[in-house]
């Protein structure tokens, strides 16, 4: 089963944006839209949770 690659809803018209998918392994995979044949970066669900939460600054302190 292949994944399935998300665009962000805030995606441009151009399409200039990342995309994300729920991979095999359980973890996230995000991409370049553009160039998604340059590979992904993985990330743990807690990792890209934190990370999203850092970007919203809904994280919570240490």
């Amino acid at each position: 089963m292949r994944e399935q690659w998300y665009k962000s809803s805030y995606s441009t018209a151009s399409g200039e944006c990342v995309e994300t998918a729920h991979l095999v392994s359980g973890e996230l995979g995000v991409r370049d839209s553009k160039q998604p044949g340059l590979g992904h970066l993985t990330f743990a669900s807690g990792e890209w949770s934190t990370f999203v939460s850092s970007l919203k600054g809904t994280e919570n302190p240490s």
